[in-house]
């Protein structure tokens, strides 16, 4: 369920019509939903109320700090991928004894970042990186809590951009060898040896390959924590949200069935996983990213132009790859619907953008309502690897990002000045 609705012909957030948002802050704009994010977050944290749990926010989904206050307010950890990450989560007034530090590529510099701020554990990738965080935590003086990372080799059946858990990936280290590695591990000095760690991949609709995965990983915690003594297991994050037929996901009675098919929700997950997490007797780690961002943010455009070719009806509109890079990297799916609605037939359309290049597209033959310039659209499910990705290709600024609660909104980021884009260049000495 998400808090995008029609309401009287106007598309709002929670109380607020997008299109006040866009007059107001001009375009292209982020808008979230704070009451989606604690939904989501609530959801979640109930379906798992029988485990002793800790969700950790994937904030690499989405890292503005008014959506980490807003999940640290209800208790979320945080899962994150560098120094910088944890700091934004330090400044934002979450907590980082609950941050997971995951990542092939930590720097001694991250490392001893991490440590001083007493992170909950590093998820580790390698037995390279094992030795690193060894040698920093000895120079500190300080006791380094890690947890590998196990690839179980399970196909998540998800983009290959975005599949993590097989031995075709960068990610973890293969699960014949994990036993080995963890007796090896035990051995270095100033580490303790708090957990194991997984991730199969993400987008995942079906609760079928996290089942299995968890089959075949629960035996290897229990003998791993025989030996060691663990803290806890983390089984990742992944849990798909709807992109299609995003706007009738708003709808709490759509989550049950849609076009015949079950919709994978938080109880729904649960109650596969539960049953076999809950005999271990240890903390359970959860690292969900787009599940809780995803379908809680928007971002709205404005239509610049209309342009016929005689085979094509392209809306060209002041958004483009650098605000949103999702459809040019993956090919990904984005409901755009009118915020004013519109009656009458749809036109096949290409909705694109104006950096100079052919994949600054959101959409291909779409049936879109029939717009013209000065009309405003929305990309929803843009909550989660959105504004995150952003650039400044082609000397683009940033877009601004607002934060709805109930009929009040904030800017929680400014638009970029132009000027800022290179206000940390300069010319060489002899120009």
């Amino acid at each position: 369920m998400h808090s995008f609705r029609y309401v009287k012909g106007q598309l709002q957030c929670e109380g607020v019509a997008l299109a006040s948002l866009a007059e107001k802050h001009g375009t292209p704009l982020f808008v979230y939903s704070q009451a989606t994010l604690t939904d989501h977050y609530s959801k979640l944290d109930r379906a798992l109320a029988p485990l002793d749990h800790l969700i950790c926010f994937a904030m690499k989904s989405n890292s503005n700090i008014a959506v980490i206050r807003t999940l640290a307010n209800l208790g979320s950890g945080f899962d994150t991928v560098s120094a910088g990450e944890i700091q934004r989560v330090v400044d934002a007034g979450g907590d980082a004894r609950k941050c997971v530090f995951a990542g092939v590529g930590k720097t001694e510099e991250e490392i001893a970042y991490a440590l001083r701020q007493e992170i909950y554990s590093f998820n580790v990738e390698s037995e390279a990186e094992l030795k690193r965080i060894s040698k920093v935590a000895v120079r500190l003086r300080r006791i380094a809590p890690v947890a590998v990372r196990v690839n179980p080799n399970v196909d998540a059946g998800t983009h290959a951009k975005i599949t993590t858990g097989t031995y075709e990936n960068k990610f973890g280290i293969a699960f014949e060898q994990i036993e080995g590695v963890y007796a090896r591990a035990a051995k270095l000095p100033n580490l303790r040896l708090r957990g194991l760690q997984m991730h199969i991949g993400s987008q995942l609709t079906d609760v079928k390959p996290f089942q299995l995965a968890v089959e075949k990983v629960v035996p290897l915690v229990d003998r791993l924590n025989r030996k060691h003594g663990f803290d806890f297991f983390s089984v990742g994050g992944g849990i798909g949200i709807v992109y299609r037929d995003a706007l009738a996901s708003g709808d709490p009675a759509w989550w049950l069935t849609k076009e015949g098919k079950k919709v994978l929700t938080p109880q729904t997950y649960a109650d596969k996983l539960v049953p076999l997490l809950k005999p271990l007797g240890l903390k359970i780690l959860l690292e969900p990213g787009r599940f809780l961002t995803g379908n809680a943010g928007a971002l709205l455009t404005r239509v610049e132009f209309i342009k016929k070719t005689g085979k094509k009806n392209f809306v060209i509109v002041d958004a483009a790859m650098n605000d949103l890079i999702r459809p040019a990297f993956y090919d990904s799916f984005h409901e755009i619907v009118p915020l004013k609605k519109k009656a009458g037939a749809t036109v096949s359309s290409d909705v694109v953008g104006p950096i100079c290049e052919s994949g600054d597209y959101f959409a291909k033959d779409r049936p879109l309502a029939k717009v013209g310039e000065g009309d405003h659209l929305a990309l929803l499910s843009a909550g989660a690897y959105g504004s995150v990705m952003g650039s400044n290709y082609n000397s683009r600024p940033l877009a601004a990002e607002v934060l709805v609660n109930g009929t009040k909104s904030a800017v929680v980021r400014r638009r970029q000045e132009i000027a800022d884009i290179w206000e940390n260049e300069q010319t060489a000495p002899w120009q």
